[in-house]
């Protein structure tokens, strides 16, 4: 009998642990389930296996005189996207939520940027990737090069101590990075998904991370699409509805806050 309480004390002591970590890797987060407003249905979310992903918002795509603004591509949704973005990661944070930046960007030496005959490479140099500008700010930089001024985080959206930054060469935040590899280290299941550009970097990620069997809800307000913005049917607008219908749940900066809210209010009862 002693031999068998012993075992049931262990165990007890294993599951105790195992719950005391999982609450330090979500910077200890409530292990609370949040049902958000969204679209097909709404879904619920676990706060400890829950992670807000970022992307690709940096000057070379959301600032004056990034590489987008450069080529003359409206960056006035990508813009516009900052506010409603800044909101989802205060109350993320508060939340204890983790918080996850993509930057595109190559090695100065652009090595990464693929092959002579590659598409990706032919594609980027188009807008002038690697080339020398002078920043806004006066500083020397390059365009979509790492740890320069064009792949900084727009200072509204400024990265803190504890968020993880991981570069990416190509359109989906999962090739060839550590994104899974974080992801599965801090026991991450429900995604939050904001960033640029909807039907390209955002919607890459999204379905790389489905096929991984992540769930996946996208802030409609909280990213933007250039391509056909003028149009009436935008390409911002099929890749909401291929993620409604396909790939995760669509929901709004708004919804995401409240349901944060409420559940802190009710937990403070």
């Amino acid at each position: 009998m002693s031999a068998l309480i012993f075992r049931l004390l262990a165990l007890g002591i294993v599951v105790t642990q195992f719950c005391i970590a999982q609450e330090s890797l979500a910077g200890g987060a409530k292990s609370e389930i949040i049902p958000i407003d969204a679209k097909p249905e709404p879904i619920s979310i676990d706060p400890i296996r829950t992670a807000v992903i970022v992307v690709d918002m940096e000057n070379d795509f959301a600032a004056k005189g990034g590489m987008f603004d450069r080529a003359g591509v409206d960056i006035s949704g990508a813009q516009k996207a900052i506010a409603p973005t800044a909101k989802v990661l205060a109350a993320a944070r508060e939340a204890g939520l983790k918080i996850i930046y993509l930057k595109m960007g190559y090695h100065p030496d652009l090595s990464d940027l693929g092959a002579n005959d590659s598409v990706n490479r032919a594609r980027h140099l188009k807008f002038d990737v690697g080339q020398k500008i002078q920043a806004p700010d006066g500083r020397e930089s390059r365009i979509l090069v790492r740890d320069t001024w064009d792949t900084d985080i727009v200072p509204e959206l400024k990265p803190q101590a504890n968020d993880a930054v991981i570069y990416k060469t190509r359109f989906s935040g999962f090739y060839q990075t550590e994104l899974d590899a974080t992801l599965k280290k801090f026991g991450v299941k429900y995604l939050i998904v904001t960033g640029v550009t909807t039907s390209i970097c955002v919607e890459s990620t999204v379905r790389d991370a489905m096929f991984r069997d992540y769930l996946c809800v996208l802030l409609q307000d909280c990213m933007s699409e250039p391509i056909g913005h003028d149009l009436a049917r935008t390409n911002h607008d099929a890749s909401l509805l291929n993620a409604e219908l396909l790939f995760g749940w669509v929901s709004s900066s708004d919804q995401f806050t409240k349901a944060l809210t409420t559940n802190s209010s009710q937990a403070m009862r």
